[in-house]
C-alpha cells in the first residue's frame, strides 16, 4: 500500500486561552482530493497552515510524504521545516505576487533560488505550467496588468513549479469577483484529474462536491464527519453538518 501524504493525529493549538483545534485526526493518501467545509471560524485555515509550519501547533503529530513535521507537539526544526515545505505547494486568498517582477519572473524565483533549477531550464518549466494554466501568453507581463482570476492562477503555477506532492488551497476563489471564480476552479479541477494529491478549503459547496474523494466538515475546531460527497451533502449524518449546509443554501 502507497505511503499516506499526509497523515495527521491529535493535532490541537490554541491561540490564548482560545482552542482553534482540538483533537484533529486525518489521513489523505495520494492522488486523493479532500474538500474541507464548514462554518467561519471553525478551524479550517488554520489546520491547513499548520501542514505548512505556518502555524505552530502545541499537540499531536503531523507527517507530510512520511516525514516528520509535528512530534508530539513539536514543530521540526528550520532547517527540517523547509525541507518538508518543498513537498507542499500552497494558495492562499491573496495572490501574493511580487509586482515588481514579470509573471515569469514571479514563477521562477523560488526553483531558481533554492537552486532547483538553472536559469534556461527554469524559465521552460515555467512556460509550460503557465500554459497549463492557460496564460501561456503572459508570461513576460507584470502582475498589475492581470485580473484577479488570472493572478490567482499565476500563483497556482508558482506554486506546481515548485513540483510539490501536495497542493493546498485555502478559500483560493474567495477573494475574486463571481465570474473570475470559475476559470480558477477549471484549473484545480484540472489538477484532481490529473492525479494531483489536494486539501482544499472551499467554501464553493457545487464546486466541493464535484471535485472531491472525501468532504471533510469542520465545526469548533474539529470534525464534525468526513465520507463521500454524496453522503455528506445528501444524507449528512450530524445535526452540526445539516445545519451548516442548510445555512449555505439560504444564503444561496
Amino acid at each position: 500500500m502507497a505511503q499516506a501524504i499526509v497523515e495527521v493525529r491529535g493535532l490541537a493549538k490554541w491561540f490564548g486561552a482560545h482552542q482553534v483545534l482540538a483533537g484533529i485526526d486525518l489521513t489523505v493518501e495520494p492522488s486523493q482530493v479532500v474538500v474541507i467545509i464548514g462554518p467561519s471560524g471553525s478551524g479550517k485555515s488554520t489546520f491547513l497552515r499548520c501542514l505548512n509550519g505556518l502555524e505552530t501547533a502545541e499537540k499531536g503529530t503531523v507527517r507530510i510524504c512520511g516525514h516528520p513535521l509535528v512530534e508530539d507537539g513539536r514543530m521540526i526544526d528550520d532547517a527540517r521545516l523547509n525541507q518538508v515545505r518543498t513537498d507542499v505547494g500552497m494558495v492562499f486568498q491573496s495572490f501574493n505576487l511580487f509586482p515588481h517582477l514579470t509573471v515569469l519572473e514571479n514563477i521562477t524565483l523560488a526553483p531558481r533560488s533554492l537552486g532547483r533549477l538553472a536559469h534556461k531550464q527554469a524559465d521552460l518549466e515555467a512556460r509550460a505550467f503557465l500554459d497549463k494554466v492557460g496564460l501561456a501568453e503572459k508570461a513576460d507581463v507584470y502582475p498589475g496588468t492581470l485580473s484577479g482570476g488570472q493572478k490567482q492562477r499565476v500563483a497556482i503555477a508558482r506554486a506546481l513549479a515548485m513540483r510539490p506532492q501536495v497542493m493546498m488551497f485555502d478559500e483560493a476563489t474567495s477573494a475574486l469577483d463571481p465570474e473570475l471564480v470559475g476559470e480558477v476552479l477549471q484549473v484545480i479541477k484540472a489538477l484532481a484529474a490529473e492525479g494531483m494529491t489536494m486539501l482544499i478549503v472551499t467554501h464553493e459547496m457545487g464546486f466541493a462536491r464535484e471535485v472531491a474523494d472525501t468532504v471533510v466538515v469542520m465545526d469548533q475546531g474539529g470534525i464534525v464527519e468526513q465520507g463521500p460527497p454524496a453522503a455528506i451533502f445528501t444524507a449528512p449524518r450530524e445535526a452540526r453538518t445539516r445545519s451548516f449546509l442548510q445555512a449555505v443554501l439560504e444564503r444561496n
